[in-house]
Order: structure tokens, then C-alpha cells, then sequence
């Protein structure tokens, strides 16, 4: 096994970054609306996950057979909060609320308060300090958040429910973000572990719970695979990692504040939600505040 370093430093180079904060998000929109699509079918969260974590289980077995489950040179906290906080815990409050939430709803709920949560943890517990254009495109998306939260509470009855587990996983993303970074994991390492660990776990809960996958249709199986699975459990895990190492956490979360938008877009043109001014001004001011929370303009 190669050796592990440990590094919280971003790398010069953030050109790669940027695409990869870019891809996660367009992947991200996508996942919330086939998960939310995939209430109307037979699937339930259990079977959901085995998919999403299944494939890339077996797409990068090579990579965690290499590491091994428990890499001696990841503290066993950090990997915890690694698997917690973006794997089968993560999915299974986000997927359970996701089922009945609205696509929009749940991209705001869930992308919009992702860079927020991060950011104060980067700052109260590890004294980052981002500067004034950070912090003013922070606020912008707290603004382009409310917006989409306002309009989406004057039209739609939401669960309680919503309000408490999709927060909640954005606070364990958050976890990740801060967790991967600290790991000396590399993105395509660390997707693999918390793939497989991720993966056993869902095993182990269709064990006791049971599961429906033998009852799905093919065609319905496929779509999931495809977003689930391929993109969202690999691409997007793959993505972001390289995002975080590239941009630093606190930076590569902000991309996920683009996440409410394209979730109201593809609500609008795939579940026939109604999209005005409320949705494109919310989208022109969370762009603006995730342009400048990367630190584009920023002179350190």
C-alpha cells in the first residue's frame, strides 16, 4: 500500500477544481430529482442505496483492496466521519426526506445550507478565516437560499420532517468535507472507502429490513443505476474530492449553493413546477455569491 500524506493544503492549481465543484453540482440536481422520482416506485431507500453504493463498490474494488478497509495512516475518527458524513448515513436521512419533499424544496434545503454549514465549522473549530469577498459570497447565497425557500413555502405544504433530516445531512456533509481534507486520502481512495463501507452497511440493513430490488422492473433499475450509482455514488464522490483537495473544503462546498437552482430548473421543466422571478433572480444572486465564495476575486 502506498504511503498516505498529510496535507490540509489546497494545490496551486484550482483550474481542476472548479470543474469538479461544477460537475458535482449538475450531478447533484440530477440525483435529487431521480431520487425524488423514485418515490413513486417500488424502491425503497434500503434498495436505493445498495445501488448508489453498490457500483462504485465494484467500480474501485481495485483501489480498496489496495488501501484496505482500515488504512493504518487514517485516524479511525476521520474515516468515520468520512463514511458517516457522505456515505450510508448521509444517504439514507437525505433520501428519507428527499422522498417526500419537493425537487426544489430539497435542493434548497439540503445544496443550500451544505456551504453554510461548512463554513462555520471551518471557522469555529479549525480558525479559518476566509476573507470579505468570501464572506460577502457567503451572504449572497444565504439571499439567493431565502428567496427560493420564500417562494417555495408560499406554494407547497412541506413535512417538518424536511426541515430537521435535510439540514441535518448537510451538516454531516460538512463533517466530510473537513474530514476528507484532514485524511491524506486521495479523492479516487477515499471514494472507494466509503463506497465499500457504505455499500456493507446498506448490506447489512437489507438483511434485517429486507429489500424490494427483485421486484423493480429492469428499465427502473437501470435509471437508478445510472444516477445513483455511475454518477452520483462515483462521478460526483470522484468530483467533489478533487474540488476539496484543489479549492480547499470551505471553498469546494460553495458550488453545492448552485444546487437549489438547477434542482428548481429541472422542477420546473421535468415536474411541471412553476419557475418566475422569484427563481431566476435567486439563481442570478447564489451564482454571483458562488463566483466570489471560491475565492476568484480574492486576493489571498
Amino acid at each position: 500500500m502506498s504511503a498516505l500524506t498529510f496535507s490540509t493544503e489546497k494545490s496551486s492549481s484550482p483550474a481542476a477544481g472548479y470543474v469538479g465543484g461544477a460537475v458535482t453540482v449538475l450531478i447533484w440536481a440530477t440525483w435529487i430529482l431521480a431520487t425524488r422520482h423514485s418515490a413513486a416506485t417500488k424502491l425503497g431507500t434500503i434498495d436505493i442505496g445498495l445501488i448508489r453504493y453498490g457500483i462504485p463498490a465494484i467500480v474501485l474494488a481495485p483501489v480498496w483492496l489496495k488501501t484496505g478497509l482500515l488504512p493504518k495512516q487514517v485516524p479511525l475518527k476521520i474515516l468515520a466521519l468520512m463514511v458517516t458524513g457522505a456515505g450510508a448515513v448521509f444517504f439514507q436521512l437525505t433520501t428519507h426526506a428527499i422522498h417526500s419533499t419537493p425537487a426544489a424544496s430539497a435542493g434548497i434545503l439540503l445544496g443550500g445550507s451544505m456551504p453554510l454549514a461548512t463554513a462555520l465549522i471551518g471557522v469555529v473549530l479549525f480558525k479559518e478565516r476566509p476573507d470579505i469577498t468570501r464572506w460577502v459570497g457567503l451572504g449572497a447565497i444565504v439571499v439567493g437560499v431565502t428567496i427560493l425557500l420564500l417562494r417555495s413555502l408560499s406554494d407547497a405544504s412541506l413535512p417538518g420532517t424536511s426541515f430537521i433530516l435535510l439540514p441535518a445531512g448537510a451538516v454531516l456533509w460538512a463533517c466530510y468535507t473537513h474530514a476528507f481534507r484532514r485524511s491524506g486520502l486521495t479523492a479516487i481512495q477515499a471514494s472507494a472507502l466509503i463506497a465499500i463501507w457504505s455499500f456493507l452497511i446498506n448490506l447489512a440493513l437489507a438483511f434485517v429490513f429486507g429489500t424490494s430490488l427483485m421486484e423493480v422492473p429492469l428499465p427502473e433499475i437501470g435509471l437508478q443505476a445510472l444516477s445513483q450509482g455511475l454518477l452520483s455514488g462515483l462521478a460526483a464522490t470522484v468530483a467533489y474530492g478533487i474540488a476539496v483537495q484543489r479549492l480547499g473544503g470551505t471553498q469546494a462546498a460553495t458550488f453545492t449553493a448552485i444546487t437549489p437552482v438547477l434542482t428548481t430548473i429541472g422542477g420546473g421543466v421535468l415536474l411541471g413546477e412553476e419557475i418566475g422571478f422569484a427563481e431566476i433572480a435567486a439563481a442570478v444572486i447564489t451564482g454571483a455569491g458562488v463566483a466570489l465564495s471560491t475565492g476568484i476575486l480574492s486576493k489571498r
